[in-house]
């Protein structure tokens, strides 16, 4: 599957995720340990770096060549330190993707805490919304939040996502079972 890169502001560019990402990938992980720790399943030592990421893209390109799932990266091109191409910024993907008469997929993203409250977050599910009805042809996202994640909430009610459910103990976050709020956005009305 063929997926886009977009420009989201003057500084950061949304694109397809590559395993040559891997080293910077794992280390905008490294820097947000703190920040995402408590809205992140629990992550063994090896995720944070090169290699571990290395390991999970070569998976990602593998789920996107079968159609299951779509990856971007959140790049920050104004502050990469020398010798560095960019920074990343954040990442988001649609995951578990499904064709036929359902045409969904579930929604995922983070932002570095460097680069919270600037709007990415809504930028980046609005370009890859477009990009899953354009491009993918889906009929519908799915996106789960933690009970307390108002900000991630928002987020999604701003790019159209309506509260649809309670799931109990739905993802094992932060080392325990938590509830999560149920999201969706119908994309379009077309036939499968």
């Amino acid at each position: 599957m063929e997926l886009r890169t977009v420009r989201l502001a003057d500084d950061i560019v949304l694109r397809p995720s590559t395993t040559a990402d891997a080293a910077a990938l794992a280390r905008a992980y490294d820097r947000s340990r703190a920040h995402l720790g408590p809205w992140d399943p629990e992550r063994p030592p090896e995720f944070f770096t090169t290699a571990g990421q290395l390991t999970l893209l070569r998976a990602y390109e593998q789920e996107r060549a079968q159609g299951l799932r779509a990856r971007w990266l959140l790049w920050d091109e104004s502050g990469a330190p020398a010798g560095e191409e960019a920074v990343v910024a954040g990442g988001i993907a649609l995951s578990r993707i499904v064709g036929g008469p359902l045409r969904s997929a579930d929604l995922g993203y983070w932002i570095d805490s460097a680069y919270t409250g600037r709007g990415l977050a809504t930028a980046a599910v609005t370009a890859v919304c477009a990009a899953a009805d354009a491009d993918l042809r889906l009929h519908r996202l799915e996106a789960g939040t933690l009970l307390h994640n108002a900000a991630s909430q928002r987020v999604l009610a701003k790019c159209g996502f309506t509260e649809y459910g309670l799931a109990p103990s739905y993802l094992h976050i932060n080392g325990a079972w938590q509830d999560h709020r149920l999201f969706q956005v119908i994309l379009n009305d077309r036939e499968p």
